[in-house]
Protein backbone atom coordinates (compact mmCIF):
# COMPACT_ATOMS: atom_id res chain seq x y z
CA UNK A 1 0.00 0.00 0.00
CA UNK A 2 0.97 3.74 -0.86
CA UNK A 3 -0.01 6.82 -0.12
CA UNK A 4 -1.69 7.34 -3.94
CA UNK A 5 -4.04 3.81 -3.03
CA UNK A 6 -5.39 4.91 0.47
CA UNK A 7 -8.80 6.14 0.57
CA UNK A 8 -10.36 8.32 3.01
CA UNK A 9 -13.49 6.08 5.35
CA UNK A 10 -16.69 5.68 3.77
CA UNK A 11 -15.62 7.55 0.48
CA UNK A 12 -18.25 6.68 -2.06
CA UNK A 13 -16.47 7.24 -5.77
CA UNK A 14 -13.14 5.93 -6.92
CA UNK A 15 -11.03 8.84 -8.84
CA UNK A 16 -12.11 9.67 -12.38
CA UNK A 17 -9.72 8.21 -14.85
CA UNK A 18 -8.27 11.20 -16.88
CA UNK A 19 -6.44 9.22 -20.36
CA UNK A 20 -5.42 11.85 -23.20
CA UNK A 21 -3.32 13.65 -20.97
CA UNK A 22 0.81 13.25 -22.24
CA UNK A 23 2.95 10.20 -21.78
CA UNK A 24 3.48 11.72 -17.91
CA UNK A 25 0.45 10.13 -16.98
CA UNK A 26 0.60 6.88 -17.44
CA UNK A 27 -2.35 6.98 -19.75
CA UNK A 28 -1.11 9.37 -22.37
CA UNK A 29 -0.93 8.46 -26.37
CA UNK A 30 -3.15 5.55 -27.00
CA UNK A 31 -5.22 5.94 -23.99
CA UNK A 32 -5.15 2.62 -22.29
CA UNK A 33 -6.88 1.31 -25.49
CA UNK A 34 -3.47 -0.62 -27.32
CA UNK A 35 -3.06 -0.29 -31.15
CA UNK A 36 -5.52 -0.03 -33.51
CA UNK A 37 -8.16 -2.78 -33.66
CA UNK A 38 -11.86 -3.23 -33.00
CA UNK A 39 -11.55 -1.93 -29.15
CA UNK A 40 -9.49 1.35 -29.61
CA UNK A 41 -12.00 2.83 -31.55
CA UNK A 42 -14.25 5.28 -30.24
CA UNK A 43 -17.81 3.95 -29.97
CA UNK A 44 -16.90 0.32 -29.65
CA UNK A 45 -19.43 -1.72 -27.46
CA UNK A 46 -20.66 -4.80 -27.55
CA UNK A 47 -23.18 -7.24 -26.32
CA UNK A 48 -22.92 -9.47 -23.54
CA UNK A 49 -22.83 -12.90 -25.76
CA UNK A 50 -20.40 -11.19 -28.27
CA UNK A 51 -17.67 -14.07 -28.83
CA UNK A 52 -15.30 -11.42 -31.17
CA UNK A 53 -17.22 -12.91 -34.50
CA UNK A 54 -16.67 -16.64 -33.04
CA UNK A 55 -20.24 -18.41 -32.82
CA UNK A 56 -21.66 -17.75 -29.91
CA UNK A 57 -22.38 -20.47 -27.00
CA UNK A 58 -25.60 -19.51 -26.80
CA UNK A 59 -25.86 -20.15 -30.62
CA UNK A 60 -24.29 -23.34 -30.55
CA UNK A 61 -25.98 -25.59 -27.99
CA UNK A 62 -29.05 -26.92 -28.88
CA UNK A 63 -32.05 -25.86 -27.45
CA UNK A 64 -34.28 -28.62 -26.26
CA UNK A 65 -36.84 -29.87 -23.46
CA UNK A 66 -40.16 -27.91 -22.32
CA UNK A 67 -41.16 -26.16 -19.09
CA UNK A 68 -44.25 -26.21 -17.69
CA UNK A 69 -43.41 -23.01 -15.87
CA UNK A 70 -46.14 -21.29 -18.70
CA UNK A 71 -49.21 -23.20 -17.01
CA UNK A 72 -47.94 -22.85 -13.52
CA UNK A 73 -50.89 -21.42 -11.26
CA UNK A 74 -49.52 -19.41 -8.54
CA UNK A 75 -51.80 -17.96 -5.50
CA UNK A 76 -52.56 -15.27 -3.41
CA UNK A 77 -52.43 -16.48 -0.12
CA UNK A 78 -53.25 -15.08 3.42
CA UNK A 79 -52.93 -16.49 6.81
CA UNK A 80 -56.08 -17.23 9.42
CA UNK A 81 -54.22 -15.02 11.73
CA UNK A 82 -55.04 -12.01 9.20
CA UNK A 83 -58.23 -12.25 8.68
CA UNK A 84 -59.12 -11.08 12.32
CA UNK A 85 -59.39 -7.61 11.03
CA UNK A 86 -62.86 -8.34 9.75
CA UNK A 87 -66.13 -8.49 11.72
CA UNK A 88 -67.68 -11.58 13.39
CA UNK A 89 -69.73 -12.86 10.68
CA UNK A 90 -68.49 -11.19 7.68
CA UNK A 91 -68.34 -12.81 4.30
CA UNK A 92 -64.52 -12.96 3.33
CA UNK A 93 -63.62 -13.58 -0.39
CA UNK A 94 -60.30 -11.87 -2.78
CA UNK A 95 -62.09 -8.49 -3.15
CA UNK A 96 -62.30 -8.09 0.80
CA UNK A 97 -59.05 -8.90 1.69
CA UNK A 98 -57.62 -6.81 -0.91
CA UNK A 99 -60.37 -3.78 0.19
CA UNK A 100 -58.65 -4.00 3.70
CA UNK A 101 -55.02 -3.65 2.16
CA UNK A 102 -54.11 -7.17 3.31
CA UNK A 103 -52.36 -8.21 0.15
CA UNK A 104 -51.55 -6.61 -3.06
CA UNK A 105 -53.20 -8.84 -5.57
CA UNK A 106 -50.34 -10.86 -7.20
CA UNK A 107 -52.60 -13.60 -8.69
CA UNK A 108 -56.39 -14.37 -9.56
CA UNK A 109 -56.75 -17.48 -6.60
CA UNK A 110 -57.18 -17.05 -3.17
CA UNK A 111 -55.10 -19.97 -0.93
CA UNK A 112 -55.96 -19.68 2.90
CA UNK A 113 -52.61 -20.88 4.97
CA UNK A 114 -53.77 -22.07 8.82
CA UNK A 115 -50.57 -20.25 10.60
CA UNK A 116 -52.11 -18.52 13.63
CA UNK A 117 -55.20 -18.65 15.65
CA UNK A 118 -58.78 -17.43 14.70
CA UNK A 119 -61.48 -16.58 17.27
CA UNK A 120 -64.13 -14.86 15.05
CA UNK A 121 -67.31 -16.80 12.94
CA UNK A 122 -66.28 -15.89 8.85
CA UNK A 123 -67.60 -17.24 5.70
CA UNK A 124 -64.53 -17.30 3.83
CA UNK A 125 -64.68 -18.08 0.03
CA UNK A 126 -61.22 -19.52 -1.60
CA UNK A 127 -60.10 -21.34 -4.09
CA UNK A 128 -58.02 -23.64 -1.95
CA UNK A 129 -57.86 -24.30 1.95
CA UNK A 130 -54.91 -25.85 3.98
CA UNK A 131 -55.82 -28.44 5.99
CA UNK A 132 -55.04 -26.62 9.39
CA UNK A 133 -57.21 -23.45 8.05
CA UNK A 134 -59.76 -25.25 7.39
CA UNK A 135 -60.05 -26.69 10.31
CA UNK A 136 -59.33 -23.82 12.31
CA UNK A 137 -61.89 -21.78 10.75
CA UNK A 138 -64.77 -24.29 11.39
CA UNK A 139 -63.91 -24.55 14.65
CA UNK A 140 -64.14 -20.97 15.49
CA UNK A 141 -67.55 -21.56 14.12
CA UNK A 142 -67.36 -20.46 10.27
CA UNK A 143 -67.17 -21.74 7.05
CA UNK A 144 -64.78 -22.93 4.47
CA UNK A 145 -66.24 -22.00 1.07
CA UNK A 146 -63.91 -23.92 -1.21
CA UNK A 147 -64.66 -22.58 -5.17
CA UNK A 148 -63.74 -24.02 -8.53
CA UNK A 149 -60.41 -22.25 -10.40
Amino acid sequence: MDLKTVRAAGEKNAVRKRVGRGPGSGLGKTSGKGHKGQRARSGWSAKAAFEGGQMPLYRLLPKRGFSNSLFKVTYTTVNVSDLMVFEDGADVNLQAILAKNLVSKSSEYLKILGDGEIAKRLNITAHRFSATAKEKIEKAGGKAIEIAR
